[in-house]
């Protein structure tokens, strides 16, 4: 049976439910000490980080919007920060532009998955999913 390509949704492959989801992903970028994440490190989708207690801040939305600018109103991406210090947490604090929805902080030896979310021009929300 053929899925119907209307506005009933959108399907991405040919539908083998037995078939892997292949996507691709750089390697995560590493952090060590406290940082303001470029727009090209968040969207990379996983940032480690270990170290002392300290922020990892967003960067600006006007920053975010320059490298995803054909992002429209609900498009969205998921990000991870992987916590692999032994001792402390790494708290996700916003840039210019965001909303934060959900526990900040990044306790040791956790992690933590994100969905930013655009909401309009020159604003994004940040959810903890996880």
């Amino acid at each position: 049976m053929a899925i119907p390509n209307g506005a009933g949704g959108y399907q991405l492959g040919d539908g083998n439910l037995s078939e892997v989801s292949i996507g691709v992903q750089s390697a995560p970028v590493a952090k060590t000490a406290a940082a303001t994440l470029t727009a090209a490190e968040l969207t990379n989708g996983i940032v480690t980080y270990t170290g002392a207690a300290v922020n990892l801040t967003l960067p600006t939305v006007a920053d975010l919007e320059v490298l995803v600018s054909s992002a429209k109103v609900n498009s969205c991406f998921d990000f991870s920060i992987i916590n692999t210090g032994a001792t402390n947490a790494a708290t996700v604090v916003v840039g210019t532009g965001w909303t934060l929805v959900g526990v900040a902080a990044v306790s040791a030896v956790t992690s933590a998955t994100w969905r930013a979310r655009k909401t309009g021009d020159g604003t994004w929300i940040a959810y903890r999913l996880a």
